[in-house]
């Protein structure tokens, strides 16, 4: 699982430019899926049949895209200006390295004015900010252009014995146990297709969520993702990391659907814990739910410390355990979803 997690860790595809990295996604699906493709707005989309006519669909879906940067304009110094692509805290960036993928990928540092020149306690804006090459004008003009996507720098990897630190947890890590899940069940017989889908732009509005629900139209679907872990300076409206999974409830969680994998964890004695979200969870299941003629959905979410930074930090424990009450609950589904309704008890 570490392998996984480093390999799609290292990865790099902000939103809106996923292109750099589902082809190689798609491959690591290949071996587990009878199918698999990739959609118009570039989210992967990898299928296991079960054989059965009419079998129910069930999909399983992470989104891809990470946060960062994009050119704005280059300097006649050769600096580069840049504003953010999904939600960069601000704080992180100032003196950190970062990699502009123009027609090769180009190292740099993002500046500031040094402490001595200014107030130090000045928290700087996107806009005070500027990207040091070590290169002419003329020089960043011949490989870098307006709109290039830029990525934070990857950082730790394994950090003590059972966790691990780096760029892009949210939500590679949440891939990782969708391909985990994928190969629990490659050669299990199944009474439901299987749709593990990793999608695009997550991060500026759930768009891949919403799109490729629409095309699957599956009977059921489970969204994974990562929830905010505790920190030293966050123990409240946060999990604690290493204690399993994290599942859902409220309004844009399916009752029933929430009920069944709990009672799946119980069974198979994996930890979890239960995240309650009053409105929108902020994450592909909000859309999920209202595709269509509407999907029962259930979100499993893997606890993370210092989110949307380069040093996101989870417990590898708890992205197999996530992976495996999915695994166990698909294997034993069954043909018939009449459990799912909500018309009667």
């Amino acid at each position: 699982m570490r392998e996984i997690i480093k390999k799609l860790s290292d990865l790099r595809g902000i939103s809106g430019h996923e292109y750099r990295i589902n082809k190689e996604i798609a491959k690591m699906f290949e071996k587990y899926a009878d199918e698999v493709k990739i959609d118009p707005l570039g989210s992967v989309i990898a299928l296991k049949k079960c054989g059965i006519d009419n079998a129910p669909k069930v999909m399983l879906e992470a989104h891809m895209d990470e946060i960062g940067l994009m050119v704005t304009t280059i300097t006649d110094e050769g600096y580069i200006t840049f504003s953010n692509v999904g939600g960069v805290d601000s704080r992180i960036l100032p003196m950190s390295e970062v990699i502009i993928h123009g027609t090769r990928d180009v190292l740099g540092i993002v500046g500031m004015p040094p402490k001595h020149m200014g107030d130090s306690d000045k928290s700087y804006k996107l806009k005070d900010l500027m990207i040091d090459t070590a290169m002419s004008a003329e020089e960043v003009r011949k490989v870098i252009s307006v709109g290039d996507s830029i990525t934070l720098p990857q950082s730790v990897g394994e950090l003590g014995s059972h966790q691990f630190s780096s760029k892009t947890m949210d939500d590679r890590a949440s891939v990782a146990a969708i391909l985990k899940v994928m190969e629990n069940l490659k050669d299990t017989q199944l009474n439901c297709d299987v749709y593990a889908v990793a999608a695009v732009q997550e991060e500026v509005g759930c768009r891949g969520g919403k799109t490729t629900s629409f095309g699957i139209m599956p009977d059921m679907a489970i969204a994974i993702d990562v929830t905010h872990g505790i920190t030293p300076d966050n123990s409240e409206n946060a999990v604690e990391i290493g204690k399993g999974t994290a599942m859902s409830k409220g309004p844009n969680i399916h009752p029933k659907l929430v009920k069944r994998l709990e009672e799946t964890a119980k069974s198979h004695d994996i930890p979890y814990t239960i995240e309650i979200d009053g409105g929108a969870t902020g994450t592909d299941a909000w859309e999920i739910q209202v595709s269509g003629g509407g999907i029962p959905v259930a979100l499993m979410s893997i606890p993370l410390k210092y989110m949307h930074t380069s040093v996101e930090t989870l417990a590898i424990s708890d992205v197999m355990d996530t992976a495996r009450v999915i695994t166990e609950f698909v294997k034993e589904l069954e043909g018939d979803t009449q459990w799912l309704s909500l018309w009667e008890d």
